[in-house]
């Protein structure tokens, strides 16, 4: 694939940094990112995604935008009100970047559709809120040996991390957060509360994870960093990693 003049304009500042050059725009453009989660952290991530040149997306999500969503979610307007977040996220894209290739789904992730869903990866980003989604999710990429950009926030705590669990000496995010969390509860930004500007901060530290992984092999980008969590703490501010150890009796990576 070559790059055309407009689009050699449009990513100039890219392709200039010797990290990424003619040929990790080329592999972004190539990439097919599915982005699970069009909320706090799917809205951020989405603009940076799309803004990278990343060319082909899929935008997961089975909820409906809410006026208490816009304080964070900066993709969507109060004309948006009661519309799908996916649908919305997709026309956003569309306005932004008639180069990209763009589909929405409107569902949740789960055993019985994820592989489906997720079928064709490059890479997938999941900023979803709960857990019986993001274990689903892992299991799925394991099953399908697609690399797992997993980001979370809770209060002022982000978690980022990359996961390759179908790699014989990689963790998956099971091996990190076990088996009892297969349950929908979960802690809620609606009932702890989340600043924006938190996560916009954990968001697009999630697409320079998810572009590292991208670009492995195609530039000098740097090491993916699998089977590290970077643990942002607002307040301080400060990031502290902490590896995570692959289990070998986990039930999603341990018999891969």
């Amino acid at each position: 694939m070559s790059l055309s003049s407009d689009r050699l304009a449009r990513f100039a500042r890219h392709i200039v940094l010797p990290e990424v050059g003619g040929a990790g725009q080329v592999a972004l453009a190539d990439a097919h990112v599915v982005l699970v989660g069009c909320g706090g952290i799917g809205s951020p991530a989405l603009q940076y995604l799309a803004a990278a040149g990343i060319g082909r997306l899929t935008l997961v999500d089975d909820d409906v935008i809410d006026v208490s969503n816009l304080q964070r979610q900066t993709i969507y307007t109060p004309s948006d009100l009661g519309r799908p977040k996916a649908e919305m996220a997709a026309e956003w894209v569309r306005r932004f970047d008639f180069g990209l290739e763009v589909a929405s789904v409107v569902a949740r992730v789960g055993g019985d559709n994820a592989e489906q869903v997720l079928s064709g990866a490059s890479l997938v980003l999941d900023g979803c809120d709960n857990f019986a989604t993001r274990l689903a999710v892992s299991d799925s990429c394991v099953k399908q040996e697609i690399p797992l950009t997993s980001a979370a926030i809770g209060r002022f705590q982000g978690q980022v991390a990359n996961f390759a669990g179908h790699l014989p000496d990689q963790p998956c995010y099971r091996c990190f957060v076990g088996d009892a969390f297969d349950a929908q509860d979960c802690d809620t930004c609606a009932a702890d509360g989340v600043l924006g500007a938190m996560v916009g901060m954990v968001g697009t530290f999630a697409v320079m994870h998810a572009i590292r992984v991208l670009l492995a092999g195609h530039a000098a980008f740097g090491d993916p960093q699998f089977g590290t969590l970077h643990l942002i703490d607002g307040m301080a501010p400060s990031m502290r990693p902490l590896r995570i150890a692959k289990d070998p009796a986990c039930k999603g990576c341990g018999a891969h």
